[in-house]
């Protein structure tokens, strides 16, 4: 469709939509009715995301005035979701030209509005005592205020959503340490929003009147400090109580190393983080109703928040199958181009073995898995697992399997439950032992480039705070033994039921090696 036609749905314009929340605007605005083009330094980093045929991309840089000029052309609103935090060098200097350089291009090419998502800067605190972080954002702000194009300045505070920085740090502090000695700033007030809120009144701050340009405060329904968020995530997560203990002698530098070794975020966005946490982020006004109104159920409180922000890992739907990305079901999810860092710990063990023999042989394999079958390797350790388990109160080893051939979801197989099966293909199991944590079985049949038939073998773990990390680290020398020979094992099964006259003795053998 042609950018220029006037019965043209209306072109929306995204920078950084590699990112947080620009991954997540993307579809919320195809979904909305806008066709969307994404200004990207590196567009291969978008073609993991489910919407990468739906869009037009442009490569360029905002600080580079032809791309972005070339990215405006017949664009009605414009979103800017960038910043240098994180890069390196003078990051205040560089969100200033580019944010120069954005509304000088945006007002040349005839923009209708500019969005911009910044911070919430603290009431009454002289710009010159914010944090570099939040002097940069008020900044920007203002910069595309004065662009000449009507444009809206949305302020947040934190973001509650998997993957959003300030989220990950909360939830890496409170999922690590059940004891913590914390910096002062822990008792400063917040009043932070959920995703799926910013998300929807980005999207709705695209139809404001053209006579409206000005700076908006947005957030959620709860005003608390950072230490009764921490409580209160404990609580959402079924983690026992933290025990926080503010002291006054964690400077922001050394809070920043402090977050650094405890959390996997890099320190170079840790820092500006907890800079901004020295003063009171708490909402104004809440006058961006008048133009996006609250629908029911919104703006989300912090406990659903958290919930949503947790529930994609709680149903095994992080990242948990080779044949495609996880596609997302709402804003809160992750994506699969969030840093690594984002999302909470998932370990993995992941093995994979090439087989002598066609892919049903294989499923016939892993569909015959556990009760009488076993779980080919190391019987010992599975049944020391299973006594375990029983004494302290769990399922055990004992329950079997339904039927001795075909598994469906929802059957019970030993200690596990089967939770999802994709015949000849996936077989998903979710463990119903006692652990401190979550965890998960995946085996797959399938071929590889060449044709060969492949085996793949994940084991997964979500764990359930600091103990659910010492188990992890306690059993892992033992995972080259049990799944390392499991996945041998059931490749050579799986060979030797393939042959036109099997060995049933050596098939037994190879279930219990």
């Amino acid at each position: 469709m042609n950018a220029d036609d006037p019965g043209a749905r209306p072109l929306a314009l995204v920078t950084g939509a590699t990112g947080y929340i620009g991954g997540r605007l993307v579809p919320e605005l195809l979904t909305a009715g806008y066709r969307v083009r994404c200004l990207a330094r590196s567009p291969g980093k978008l073609r993991d995301h489910p919407w990468a045929g739906e869009v037009e991309v442009v490569r360029g840089d905002v600080m580079d005035s032809a791309s972005v000029a070339e990215a405006m052309r017949g664009v009605d609103v414009a979103y800017y979701l960038v910043h240098a935090i994180g890069t390196g060098g003078d990051f205040e200097e560089a969100d200033r030209r580019a944010a120069r350089v954005f509304g000088e291009r945006a007002r040349a090419a005839g923009v209708r509005r500019i969005v911009y998502l910044g911070g919430l800067t603290p009431w009454g605190v002289p710009e010159r005592d914010l944090s570099p972080h939040l002097r940069s954002r008020a900044e920007v702000g203002r910069i595309l205020l004065d662009s000449g194009v009507p444009t809206t300045v949305l302020r947040a505070a934190v973001i509650l959503g998997s993957g959003s920085a300030s989220f990950e740090m909360l939830r890496y502090l409170t999922e690590r340490l059940p004891v913590m000695v914390t910096p002062r700033w822990v008792r400063t007030r917040i009043q932070p929003i959920a995703v799926r809120d910013v998300l929807r009144i980005l999207v709705g701050s695209a139809r404001m009147p053209d006579g409206v340009s000005r700076a908006f405060d947005i957030g959620g329904p709860d005003i608390l400090t950072y230490r009764e968020m921490m409580v209160r995530y404990a609580a959402v997560a079924g983690l026992p109580p933290r025990v926080i203990v503010p002291v006054p002698v964690l400077t922001p530098r050394l809070s920043s190393v402090w977050v650094g070794l405890v959390t996997p975020v890099p320190a170079s966005i840790a820092r500006p983080l907890t800079e901004s946490l020295r003063h009171e982020v708490v909402c104004r006004e809440h006058d961006i109703t008048r133009y996006v109104p609250d629908p029911p159920g919104h703006p989300v409180g912090f406990d659903e928040a958290v919930r949503l922000a947790l529930q994609r890992v709680r149903d095994a739907q992080v990242t948990t199958r080779w044949s495609s990305a996880s596609v997302p079901g709402a804003p809160s999810d992750p994506l699969p181009t969030d840093p690594d860092w984002a999302g909470g710990s998932l370990y993995t063990d992941h093995r994979e073995r090439t087989v002598a023999a066609p892919p049903e042989a294989l499923w016939r394999v892993i569909e015959g898995i556990g009760g009488d079958n076993g779980w080919y390797s190391f019987p010992l350790a599975w049944a020391l697992r299973g006594w375990l388990d029983r004494l302290a109160g769990g399922v055990g080893l004992r329950r079997g399997r339904r039927d001795a051939q075909r598994l469906r979801v929802g059957d019970s197989l030993d200690f596990w439950r089967v939770e999802e099966i994709e015949p000849g293909r996936l077989l998903r199991l979710r463990a119903e032992m006692r652990l401190p944590g979550l965890a998960w079985l995946e085996m797959c049949a399938g071929t590889d480039a060449e044709g060969r038939t492949r085996y793949r073998q994940r084991a997964l773990f979500h764990p359930h705070g600091l103990l659910g990390h010492a188990y992890w680290w306690a059993v892992s020398p033992f995972h080259a033994v049990v799944f390392g020979g499991m996945a041998r094992n059931i490749a050579q099964a799986a060979a030797r039921s393939a042959q036109p006259e099997g060995d049933d003795h050596g098939r037994r053998l190879a279930r219990q090696r």
